[in-house]
């Protein structure tokens, strides 16, 4: 692999499901050299879910840029493998439970011993640390007791998830830049640190303004729908052929969107005269606006009022988005041919961030299952003997 600015870096990855991974992609994108640590065929009960079907996109995407080398932590051998590892490591990333680490040997302060230069990334559902420390998490948990249902859905429809794992995705980011954050200040002291991050807390930073009203204004936030809590009019209106999401924020901008859409007599409406008013009115206004946005399709609505000054935009379908002419400008979907599923060609998300000298990059599909384990382990100084008596009693695949 070795592209990239990050190709000093050696990273090992011990994460599954989404969290760790989507953290450790960022560094892979960015040309880390990445090892993925799996337990060999037939040791995780639960294997199915987390190294299953490796050719699925979620799979491929998750975990391009990698190589895989297996160990069966329930041996002592492995420990010492992983140990071998350590010391010629930058990063170390994780999101066992928090007590998995300390019962292996592999906890921060045993790690350190071995390289005091160690990142080790813990993510987790609850901290390292609390009440809840032992508790098991998923996605969907979190944006439970982060507060996301709370106000997401129509008003009255009862919690509601978003369509997207929101704390996974989120607490991985936040480890990325924690990373980041432990990497440069190393530079100074040639020390590593522990670095932790949890999807409670994640989700939660994630709700950003509606907890920063809550605890400031005593405002608790509701379920608005597609409407914006703050703004009027904000949200998704109805068009002759579909809907469209318009974004009227300020007086300034609510001038400008009456004089576009021919409706200045508004402008004069005391029920419309701030910010406030227009919120406390939203249902009268919606309606007014829909009537006016039925005249016209979609497409002639959006282009009006962006070549006016005013934030509109479509409804997309992931099929639609991935045929507009701006995603596909901006390249968000790279091709890959993927050797061990008989070459097919595979599309893998990009990474969002841009570097003008240094891009992030997909070079290589998801590795194969143990695909690297011999040659990672030849490049730690084994034999061929050694690997395969590793091999013989259970250590690797």
């Amino acid at each position: 692999m070795g592209q990239g600015p990050l190709s000093h870096l050696k990273v090992i990855d011990l994460s599954r499901v989404r969290a760790g991974p989507n953290c450790v992609r960022v560094l892979a994108d960015f040309g880390a050299q990445v090892i993925r640590v799996e337990p060999p065929p037939g040791v995780d009960p639960n294997e199915s879910m987390f190294m299953g079907n490796r050719n699925s996109g979620d799979f491929q995407n998750l975990n391009r840029n990698k190589r895989s080398l297996t160990l069966n932590f329930k041996k002592p051998e492995a420990i010492e493998v992983f140990m071998r590892l350590v010391r010629e490591a930058d990063v170390v990333v994780e999101n066992w439970r928090p007590d998995v680490k300390a019962r292996l040997g592999l906890d921060y302060e045993s790690l350190r011993q071995v390289n005091p230069r160690i990142i080790l990334a813990s993510i987790s559902g609850y901290g390292q640390t609390g009440p809840y420390v032992k508790r098991p998490s998923f996605d969907q948990v979190m944006q439970g007791m982060g507060g996301l249902m709370s106000v997401t859905g129509d008003p009255g429809s009862g919690p509601m998830r978003a369509g997207t794992a929101v704390a996974d995705l989120s607490a991985g980011l936040y480890a990325a830049i924690g990373i980041f954050v432990a990497l440069t200040e190393r530079e100074k002291s040639s020390q590593g640190q522990w670095v932790q991050s949890d999807l409670l807390h994640a989700q939660i930073a994630m709700m950003d303004f509606q907890v920063a009203r809550y605890a400031n204004e005593g405002t608790v936030p509701v379920q608005e729908g597609n409407n914006h809590p703050t703004c009027a009019p904000m949200g998704m209106f109805k068009a002759s052929d579909g809907h469209l999401n318009l974004g009227v924020a300020g007086d300034g901008l609510w001038a400008r969107f009456c004089r576009l859409i021919g409706t200045e007599a508004w402008l004069a409406e005391p029920d419309f005269a701030n910010e406030a008013l227009r919120v406390k009115h939203r249902p009268r206004l919606n309606a007014l606006v829909n009537e006016v946005f039925s005249q016209q399709t979609v497409a002639y609505w959006v282009k009006l009022l962006n070549d006016g000054g005013v934030p509109a935009g479509p409804v997309y379908s992931i099929p639609d988005l991935l045929s507009d002419e701006q995603v596909q400008h901006l390249g968000v979907l790279h091709q890959l041919q993927v050797p061990h599923n008989e070459n097919k060609q595979m599309s893998y998300l990009t990474q969002p961030v841009k570097l003008s000298r240094t891009p992030a990059t997909v070079r290589a599909p998801a590795p194969e299952w143990g695909e690297h384990t011999d040659d990672i382990l030849i490049e730690l100084g084994y034999s061929n003997h050694e690997i395969n008596e590793l091999r013989s009693k259970g250590v690797t695949s």
